[in-house]
């Protein structure tokens, strides 16, 4: 049973998913991206994940995902559809 205050991180074929609320949203990534290893900080007003990932050819490295221009393009209501979100976490299926 899905969490109704989690959000889930994977990548998988050069995308990035971000999952919530029966939602799958995928958008591009780099393609050295290996995996997502642990979400550091989630700001939820603002959509915005850190993150470590592991990059194929710079091993362990700090990034971050800026959701609200993805969800404002798709013509979300972005900060209504983030606000429940209480922790994100990388989960792979």
């Amino acid at each position: 049973m899905e969490n109704k205050d989690t959000a889930y991180l994977s990548n998988k074929d050069g995308f990035t998913i971000f999952s919530y609320g029966g939602y799958d949203f995928r958008f591009k990534t780099s393609d050295r991206l290996v995996k997502y290893l642990k979400v550091k900080d989630w700001d939820a007003p603002y959509g915005y994940i850190v993150v470590d990932c592991l990059h194929e050819k710079l091993g362990v490295v700090e990034d971050y995902i800026d959701l609200l221009p993805m969800l404002d393009n798709l013509y979300f209501n972005a900060k209504k559809f983030l606000a429940p979100i209480k922790k994100v976490e990388v989960r792979y299926g």
